[in-house]
C-alpha cells in the first residue's frame, strides 16, 4: 500500500485527510474516535468566547433523490468552555502523538490572540488555524468573515499571531469575497505558514412553504448561514487554483469544500492542495468514510505511478489559463451511439430549445441525428444524456495549427 504520510507546512500526519473545524471536532471524544477510525488530523472546532448558540441551526438542499447536496448552518464556534477544550486537546494529543492536532482560533484583541496561542501550545497542539471565514454571528462582532474580507486586517492579525506562535500557522480564508488572491497574499504578507480554503458561503437554503419561514427556523425567524457540502466543490476548486496559479503566492494550501470521496480529494490535490479537510460528508455519513478515502487515494497513486501525494499537487491547475489563451482552432462535434441510445430525445429538446439547434428528429425513429455541419461542440447534449457514453465528442479539426484570440482575424486588436 502506498505511504500516505504527509508534511504540511511542518505539520506531520499519517495521511492528508483531516477533519475540518466544525461540529465533528467539537470534543475530545469525537476527535479520538476519528483518529482511531483512521483520520490523519483534525482542526479542533474554533475556540473563542463568549458563545451562545441557537436552535435549530442546520438547513439542507436535497436534489431529487439525493439528500444533502448542500448543508447550511448558523451554528457559531464552540460553546464549550475554553479550559474544557484545552484539557481534552491535551489528552487527545497524548494518546495520538503522531496525528495532526490543529487549534482553530477566533478572538478580538492582540492580547487575546497571544493568550490563547500560548495556552494552546501548552496543550500540545501541532499548529493553528486562524478562522477568518465564519460568515454569521462572529462577523457581526468584527471577527470571522469581517476579517477575511479585509486584506489589511488579515495581514495585521496574522502578524500579531506570528509574534507569539512557535507552531505553524494556517489562515482559513472566506469565499465571500471578490478576490481570493488578495486575501491569500495578505495572509502571506502577515507571515502565515499556509492557508486553507474555502470556508462556508453566505446562503439561505430555502423557505417552508406552509409556514413561509426561511430555514433553519428559530422561533419563526431565521438568519443567513454558511453553505457547504458537495454543491460548493466547484467554487472551492476554482479558488484553490486561483491561488496556486498566482505568481506571487507561494504557501501550501489545505483544500476544503464538498469533499466526499477519494475522487474529490484527488481533484483538490490536482488543483493545488497538499492536504484536504472534510466536514459535511462526516456529518452525513460518519467517520467511517476515511477507509474509502485512504484506500481509493492510495490505489489512484499506485495506478498512476506516483510515489507520494505531493507529486499530484497542481498538475491540473497548471492547465488552467485565461480564455483568450485557449485554442480557437480546436473543434469537436457530438456523435450519438445508436446502439445504446434509449430514444428519450432529451438531447434534442435541450439542443433545440436551450442551445444551437444542431440535432434533428428522424421520422419513424426515436434515435436523433447530429447535424454535423451545424454542431458547435458545446457538449450540452452529452451532459443531459442519461446514458453514460451514449453521446461523445469527436475531434474534427486537422490538428495542424493552433490559434488564440490574440492572433484571431476577428480580434480588432490583433497585432500585425
Amino acid at each position: 500500500m502506498t505511504d500516505l504520510h504527509c508534511n504540511f507546512a511542518g505539520i506531520t500526519a499519517p495521511n492528508p485527510f483531516w477533519l475540518a473545524s466544525a461540529p465533528p471536532t467539537n470534543t475530545g471524544y469525537q476527535v479520538a474516535n476519528a483518529f482511531r477510525a483512521g483520520w490523519g488530523g483534525a482542526v479542533w472546532k474554533t475556540l473563542g468566547q463568549p458563545i451562545v448558540n441557537v436552535s435549530s441551526r442546520y438547513g439542507a438542499i436535497h436534489y431529487r433523490d439525493r439528500r444533502i447536496m448542500g448543508l447550511n448552518n448558523i451554528e457559531l464556534i464552540t460553546d464549550r468552555p475554553i479550559d474544557v477544550n484545552l484539557a481534552e486537546m491535551a489528552a487527545v494529543k497524548r494518546e495520538f502523538p503522531q496525528h495532526a492536532l490543529i487549534a482553530s482560533l477566533m478572538v478580538e484583541s492582540k492580547a487575546e490572540w497571544h493568550d490563547l496561542i500560548a495556552r494552546c501550545e501548552d496543550a500540545g497542539v501541532d499548529g493553528f488555524e486562524l478562522n477568518y471565514g465564519c460568515p454569521h454571528g462572529m462577523c457581526e462582532r468584527g471577527m470571522g468573515a469581517a476579517v477575511g474580507q479585509n486584506p489589511d486586517v488579515i495581514e495585521k492579525i496574522t502578524s500579531w499571531v506570528m509574534e507569539k506562535a512557535t507552531k505553524p500557522v494556517i489562515v482559513k480564508l472566506t469565499p465571500n469575497i471578490t478576490s481570493i488572491t488578495a486575501a491569500g497574499l495578505a495572509a502571506q504578507r502577515g507571515g502565515a505558514n499556509a492557508v486553507s480554503l474555502i470556508n462556508t458561503i453566505n446562503s439561505v437554503t430555502g423557505v417552508n412553504l406552509d409556514t413561509m419561514e426561511p430555514n433553519p427556523i428559530v422561533n419563526g425567524e431565521s438568519s443567513h448561514g454558511g453553505y457547504c457540502g458537495p454543491a460548493v466543490k466547484p467554487i472551492a476548486l476554482n479558488m484553490v487554483s486561483e491561488l496556486v496559479n498566482h505568481p506571487d503566492f507561494h504557501l501550501p494550501i489545505s483544500g476544503i469544500g464538498g469533499i466526499e470521496t477519494w475522487r474529490d480529494a484527488v481533484e483538490f490535490f490536482l488543483m493545488g492542495a497538499s492536504t484536504v479537510q472534510i466536514c459535511t460528508a462526516v456529518m452525513h455519513y460518519g467517520f467511517r468514510i476515511i477507509t474509502d478515502l485512504c484506500a481509493g487515494f492510495a490505489q489512484y497513486l499506485h495506478t498512476h505511478d506516483f510515489a507520494d501525494p505531493t507529486q499530484l499537487v497542481g498538475i491540473a491547475a497548471r492547465k488552467l489559463r485565461p480564455w483568450e489563451a485557449l485554442d480557437l482552432h480546436y473543434k469537436v462535434i457530438a456523435q450519438i451511439n445508436a446502439a445504446t441510445c434509449i430514444g428519450c430525445q432529451l438531447c434534442y429538446s435541450a439542443c433545440e430549445d436551450g442551445a444551437h439547434q444542431s440535432i434533428r428528429l428522424v421520422e419513424g425513429s426515436r434515435i436523433p441525428q447530429i447535424k454535423e455541419d451545424h454542431c458547435v461542440g458545446c457538449n450540452l447534449c452529452s451532459l443531459v444524456c442519461p446514458v453514460d457514453q451514449c453521446i461523445t465528442m469527436r475531434r474534427v479539426d486537422d490538428a495542424s495549427r493552433r490559434i488564440t484570440w490574440k492572433d484571431h482575424p476577428a480580434n480588432p486588436q490583433r497585432s500585425g
